[in-house]
């Protein structure tokens, strides 16, 4: 395994890649150390065409998060990390690859916490491998079929259109700061993603996030308010958290308020009335 160090001065941190046993694809991911050797690892899974370090890099060092050791993971397909093509793409294969590395990392009872379609993937690790995941937390997370404001446009062109003309569509189309992130992801990954994310997975993640017999919260930013999914969550007993001045892309549009909510919700504090 590689490892490449650097030093920011206040603490150390490194930029990693494990090669998989099935599909002989490097996955990366930055791991920072944390300050306090006795918190969980936190494990966590960016969405939809974007990366670990421009999801999460800004809000992991915010106060009430530092202090543990956090794994900002890169899937396949997107940000830092390889672009197999014989890879599916779907959210339960994404998870099979995050639970390898933890094995391969001697990693168990981590706080899981994944954005949109990286929460979908979290729902599926934290289901399939409930010895890997202590705590799960999503943030505005696919859980029904039908896809979202911007899978559902992918998955609506075939990949060889998407491949050739879709992807360099889309990055014209978009706000500056997610175009940035979508030009690091590959565009067979981002189509195949996005298929998987319309099609859904059987049970659902909604399914799946009511039954887990751990630990578990919702976020979901205040301008998506009314959301179905979240009442949803909430009339089945998981905690739902709301992000102020948020929607979607909450992680950008309010990362303090993302990692205040955060932080209440690995804590297990109630949700506002």
């Amino acid at each position: 395994m590689a490892e490449i160090e650097y030093d920011d001065l206040t603490r150390g941190f490194a930029v990693r890649e494990l090669q998989l046993a099935k599909t002989r694809a490097y996955i990366r991911w930055i791991d920072l150390p944390g300050d306090d050797p006795g918190a969980p690892v936190r494990v966590y899974l960016h969405g939809l065409g974007c990366t670990a370090s421009s999801d999460f890099a800004h809000v992991v060092a915010r106060p009430g998060l530092r202090g543990a050791r956090s794994l900002l993971v890169d899937l396949l397909g997107y940000g830092l990390s390889d672009r197999p093509r014989d890879f599916g793409y779907r959210m339960e294969e994404q998870a099979e690859v995050v639970a390898e590395l933890l094995d391969r990392e001697g990693i168990r009872g981590v706080d899981l916490v994944g954005h949109s379609m990286g929460g979908a993937v979290a729902i599926q690790l934290a289901a399939a491998r409930p010895d890997l995941v202590a705590r799960l937390v999503v943030a505005e997370p696919n859980l029904y079929p039908g896809g979202g404001a911007f899978s559902t446009p992918v998955a609506e062109q075939s990949e060889a259109e998407f491949v050739r003309e879709g992807h360099a569509r889309m990055l014209a189309e978009q706000a500056p700061d997610y175009a940035a992130r979508v030009r690091l992801a590959d565009p067979v990954a981002l189509h195949r993603s996005a298929v998987a994310l319309v099609e859904g997975t059987a049970p659902s993640g909604g399914e799946l996030l009511t039954r887990l017999d751990r630990p578990r919260a919702f976020l979901v930013g205040e301008r998506s308010r009314p959301d179905a999914e979240a009442d949803g969550m909430e009339a089945a007993g998981v905690p739902v958290f709301e992000v102020p001045d948020a929607g979607h892309n909450m992680l950008i549009e309010n990362p303090n308020g993302f990692a205040e909510a955060l932080s209440r919700a690995l804590a297990g504090a109630q949700p506002a009335a």
